[in-house]
């Protein structure tokens, strides 16, 4: 078994085709599937069966991948570690986040973090908390800046970053734009307009409403925060968001709310084998948010 058939296996496994794993691991698509029917056979199973249309990854893929994307992750590592005994960090570095992201500046985070170790490649991507949190514990993603606490944190650390107050969100001229304060109880009769679940805002709003014993109709679902502010413009709906997203939108007004807990601002990694890319960002991100809470 090779290091690079495994790389090749995960590539095929997160593409779901040949053909773009191949593109991928700049290798061309047969010599990609020379070296996964390779590995099949020495491991006397399919990883993945093959049609004219598509790639689907059979149960013995899915018992493969996980090992496998862990032993990749620890190469990348002992290569890392090599490399800062030789007092310059390198490597690749995986940072993944909600969106938007107020707790922290993180373009300006990147910015310095570039500066000090200007030969880790960094990759930065958004997602919802649910598969944000997968990517961590399946080495995929290094670090993830998350806006629901684990409901496990088993093998992860977390650091809170910020609670954050949540608003109401109406169209202009709507009948609680004038008023000063709104609870749940007062939304009742609103449908809503919130993000999908498995994201940390639609989480910590369900258990706000199921708190207050209060069942609420949520009309339409937005992926991005700025189709959301269009929605509850146009009058298809109220939303609940955090107070530092709100104050960014121009297209709605914002009501204060009461009986909604705050919501808090997680970074969340891998308790063991960081790299030293991550150590030195956990760093950096220590050292530029030291009032955190």
């Amino acid at each position: 078994m090779e290091l690079r058939q495994l790389t090749y296996a995960v590539a095929v496994a997160e593409t779901g085709s040949f053909t773009r794993a191949a593109h991928r691991c700049f290798v061309v698509q047969s010599a990609l599937s020379h070296q996964i029917a390779r590995l099949e056979e020495e491991l006397g199973s399919r990883l993945f069966e093959r049609t004219s249309r598509r790639v689907q990854i059979t149960p013995a893929g899915e018992a493969f991948l996980g090992p496998a994307r862990e032993a990749l992750a620890a190469v990348e590592r002992a290569r890392g570690e090599v490399l800062a005994c030789g007092s310059e960090v390198r490597g690749r570095l995986s940072i993944g986040t909600i969106t938007p992201l107020a707790a922290v500046d993180l373009p300006d985070l990147l910015a310095a973090y570039r500066d000090r170790y200007p030969a880790v490649r960094v990759t930065l991507r958004a997602r919802l908390v649910r598969d944000l949190l997968r990517e961590v514990r399946e080495h995929t993603c290094d670090i993830a800046f998350v806006d629901s606490r684990p409901e496990s944190t088993a093998g992860l650390d977390v650091r809170v970053l910020a609670h954050e107050e949540l608003v109401a969100i109406v169209p202009h001229g709507h009948r609680l734009a004038g008023v000063s304060r709104v609870g749940p109880a007062g939304l009742a009769d609103e449908p809503m307009v919130d993000m999908p679940p498995g994201s940390g805002i639609r989480r910590h709003n369900d258990a706000a409403f199921a708190a207050a014993g209060i069942v609420r109709t949520v009309a339409f679902e937005a992926d991005a925060m700025g189709l959301l502010e269009q929605l509850v413009a146009r009058g298809l709906g109220t939303g609940l968001v955090s107070a530092p997203t709100a104050a960014r939108m121009r297209g709605v007004s914002t009501v204060a709310l009461t009986g909604v807990p705050p919501r808090s601002v997680q970074a969340a990694w891998r308790t063991s084998g960081a790299s030293p890319a991550t150590r030195a960002f956990l760093q950096l991100l220590r050292e530029r948010t030291p009032d955190a809470p």
